[in-house]
């Protein structure tokens, strides 16, 4: 039976035209779900990878007070990855089909993740460039017009605030230290700068799926927009920190009141897209170990759940 699809396109539209939200039950145009389902699934995808840069300084933390605080970061990311995952769900998509198109190639991760983690001072800068621009990204996120996504994003965004706060901490203690610990901060923010900066996505004429995302009330600000707001916040923090970012650009505009910037290498962002980055084979090879190394736990709690079905319905 043919549905008229006109009349539901149009309570949509009214939908996003009011500020409301979508719901898992209601009526949406498929090229709205599939945005969505790459949009969150990115995200889901990202938080899981990001545990890998973290996880591998750990065991090495310089103090127990460290690995806990470490330890406890990782596992949040854990759990952003989960609500996540479970808000694609509603979209009618498994976490295991997400998981194969990620390890496939055909899903995404943020890009951020596939640089290495070299020195200690790496895990404080993840902590306060990587979270603060995820925070800015984000925050909006939590008005998406999808109420599944929004609903996760509020208690993601007080995690990750939790963490941005951490690693600037971390940063700070080590800027208290010696020379050497001073010069493997600056070090670690120099290489860290660009890349967070790409993580807002390309320039706003070279992102395809901004303008539709924004019409939809997915997103609420365009890359370039974020991006903006992120210099601007980070400028007067590296200044407390006492530390510089690598951009001879870099410099206050009074009459837009804002900070001029350079322009990241978006020809290195766009190879590390394709799977090019230094760790982009490395990250989902383990991710695919880990995925089938679980298969037994997967395949032990289905068993499970058969059962239980079975007996109620003896």
């Amino acid at each position: 039976m043919q549905v008229d699809e006109a009349p539901l396109e149009k309570a949509f539209d009214a939908t996003i035209g009011a500020g409301d939200r979508i719901e898992p039950r209601d009526w949406m145009p498929e090229k709205y779900r599939q945005t969505l389902i790459r949009q969150v699934a990115q995200h889901a995808h990202s938080e899981i990878i990001g545990m890998q840069p973290e996880g591998n300084w750990i065991t090495r933390a310089p103090s127990l007070r460290r690995k806990a605080v470490l330890l406890a970061k990782v596992q949040d990311e854990a759990g952003h990855g989960l609500y996540l995952y479970s808000a694609t769900e509603t979209l009618g998509v498994s976490r295991d089909e997400l998981t194969r198109r990620l390890i496939e190639g055909k899903q995404k991760y943020s890009s951020i993740f596939n640089y290495p983690t070299l020195t200690y001072a790496d895990v404080g800068s993840i902590g306060w460039l990587v979270d603060g621009a995820a925070i800015c990204n984000q925050v909006p996120l939590c008005r998406t017009s999808y109420g599944p996504y929004g609903r996760a994003m509020i208690r993601i965004c007080k995690e990750e605030s939790f963490h941005q706060r951490q690693g600037y901490e971390l940063l700070m203690t080590m800027m208290r230290g010696t020379d050497e610990q001073r010069a493997m901060v600056q070090e670690s923010v120099n290489r860290f700068w660009w890349p967070a900066l790409m993580m807002f996505g390309p320039p706003d004429g070279d992102s395809p799926n901004t303008a539709q995302s924004m019409e939809w009330g997915i997103k609420r600000h365009t890359n370039d927009e974020l991006r903006q707001r992120f210099v601007d916040m980070s400028v007067p923090q590296a200044e407390a920190l006492g530390v510089t970012f690598p951009d001879p650009e870099l410099q206050w505009n009074e009459e837009r009141g804002s900070y001029d910037f350079g322009e990241p290498d978006w020809d290195e962002f766009w190879q590390v897209v394709k799977g090019n980055g230094p760790c982009n084979t490395q990250r989902i090879a383990h991710r695919k170990a880990a995925y089938d190394d679980g298969a037994w736990v997967r395949e032990a709690a289905l068993a499970f759940a058969a059962k239980a079905r079975a007996d109620e319905n003896d």
